[in-house]
């Protein structure tokens, strides 16, 4: 595996640990809306990363049980998506963001979707696990579908 995926795997795994911490961005009782929003924006670039990695080393027909950490770890900041999100970090709170307020208004939807991705990635890291890689690839646009699906009905373009 290249020295990049292995990167971009550990930066992932390092920010979905660091982002289940969000009681840490709280100050004074409150939520920090720009730490907050900050924070899930690095999230989903060090997601899009290893997302990116990983459709690499399927185009190149690389060996996909290197690829277990990442995907695990895109499982893991799927389950942590919904804190990242808390009341009071969208728009209204004067920081930018491409979050719509529908996923505020529309909570359940929103957590569900989360839940699909999270399930999603749990499957491609079992195929990653397996050293599936026909599996490993079709599981992929998977994930990708149900990234995809919440980002068209959740983030603005």
């Amino acid at each position: 595996m290249s020295n990049k995926l292995l990167a971009a795997a550990g930066a992932l795994a390092l920010a979905a640990a660091a982002l289940t911490q969000v009681p840490a961005l709280a100050r004074d009782g409150g939520i920090d809306a720009q730490a907050t929003v900050k924070a899930r924006q690095s999230a989903f670039m060090l997601s899009a990363g290893t997302f990116g990695a990983m459709k690499g080393a399927i185009d190149s027909g690389a060996e996909v049980k290197p690829l277990t950490f990442g995907a695990r770890a895109l499982a893991r900041w799927a389950r942590t998506l919904p804190s990242m999100f808390p009341a009071g970090t969208g728009a209204e709170a004067g920081v930018p963001t491409k979050a719509k307020p529908m996923i505020w208004s529309d909570r359940a939807t929103f957590e569900a979707r989360a839940a699909d991705y999270a399930a999603a990635a749990d499957k491609l890291a079992q195929l990653a696990e397996a050293g599936d890689k026909a599996g490993f690839a079709a599981q992929w646009n998977e994930v990708r579908q149900t990234c995809s699906g919440c980002h068209d009905t959740f983030r603005e373009k």
